[in-house]
């Protein structure tokens, strides 16, 4: 008997400290990654690229700008839309392969949806009197590369959307800075130390599904997309890929900007978000968590076969937070992270890039 009891809290001991190695093992990267921005004093998060230009969201302290920079050789400077009012906030940058920057700001009451022009000082009012008049409250703002579409979602829900409105400058806590997708989700927006898992099922989720805006610079057309979030236009225009919650979960859907051919792209049981267009077309660089069984704070980059719809992972930090993705070019991602910068002090979000070779 004392045998059996000496086995046992030896296998205990062993199990424990495997368990304590496992919580600090180094797992080897899939693909060389490595940081590209990073400021002690401020979080950058969602970067943006179209043609020679990188463009990113920054919180400095109480301020919120947004900066263009080159994307070859990218600085913490560049051409900057900074707050021109007491009180504004402009985040959501969305770069242009001209070199228009679209942002959305709050200078004007509500939150609305621009683009600073490539030349000289104006701004140019996104989905015209919509936004401009407060009637939506834009977020994740994205331009396909040659400025034609524009992409938005919004609430109907009036508690909801005052409730943006007041968090839009001031968020309510840095770990929902570089993880924006939460604000549609009851269990999600508000930051606490343990979550539901995002998996097929449950359904604890309180807000209305929000409504995704598609606008054509072209001729003016506003199209919207019921229950859908977070949508690119694909580089030759023909396409818009968007997030959907259903039953709990959240997938990845497309169909062509003309409203035909709605297709689902991915059925994990946990969550696929913020998608991002491959240069090429051919791919979707986008986060998930089904390798973290669907843990909210456990979201690594992963790349969709369009044709195909096979699905390849590409980071797997076990202690770092992913997102943001966006392509450099077809084979290097830029994407922000709370993973740390070899020892330096930094704020929580910087910029990294996978390159997949």
């Amino acid at each position: 008997m004392k045998w059996k009891v000496f086995v046992a809290a030896a296998l205990l001991v062993f199990s424990t400290q495997a368990g304590a190695r496992g919580l600090h093992e180094q797992v080897r990267p899939l693909y060389p990654v490595q940081p590209v921005l990073s400021d002690p004093h401020a979080d950058l998060v969602y970067p943006s690229v179209a043609g020679a230009f990188l463009v990113f969201s920054r919180k400095q302290g109480h301020e919120y700008s947004v900066v263009q920079t080159s994307k070859s050789r990218p600085r913490l400077s560049g051409r900057t839309v900074r707050p021109q009012f007491l009180g504004e906030a402009v985040r959501f940058g969305a770069a242009t392969a001209n070199g228009g920057i679209g942002y959305v700001s709050s200078r004007l009451g509500p939150i609305s949806a621009w683009m600073k022009q490539a030349r000289g000082d104006g701004h140019v009012a996104i989905a015209n009197m919509l936004t401009f008049r407060g009637a939506l409250a834009p977020h994740h703002l994205k331009a396909s590369p040659d400025g034609r579409f524009w992409c938005f979602d919004s609430t109907f829900e009036k508690n909801r959307y005052n409730q943006l409105l007041n968090e839009f400058g001031q968020v309510p806590h840095v770990e929902l800075l570089g993880q924006d997708w939460r604000i549609y989700d009851s269990r999600l927006s508000r930051w606490k130390v343990g979550y539901e898992t995002t998996k097929t099922g449950n359904t604890g989720n309180k807000f209305k599904p929000p409504v995704l805006f598609l606008f054509d610079r072209k001729s003016s057309q506003l199209t919207m997309i019921p229950n859908a979030f977070d949508g690119v236009v694909s580089p030759d225009g023909k396409h818009v890929v968007f997030v959907r919650e259903n039953n709990g979960n959240y997938d990845l859907w497309m169909q062509d900007v003309d409203g035909s051919d709605l297709v689902q792209l991915t059925s994990s049981p946990y969550a696929d978000l913020e998608p991002a267009w491959s240069p090429d077309g051919g791919r979707i660089a986008f986060i998930s968590n089904r390798d973290r069984k669907g843990d909210p704070r456990g979201m690594s980059i992963y790349v969709l076969d369009v044709r195909s719809l096979s699905v390849q992972r590409v980071t797997n930090d076990p202690h770092a937070i992913d997102g943001g993705p966006t392509w450099k070019d077809n084979t290097t991602l830029y994407f922000h992270s709370d993973r740390k910068t070899g020892g330096r002090s930094s704020a929580t979000w910087s910029i990294w890039q996978v390159t997949m070779r």
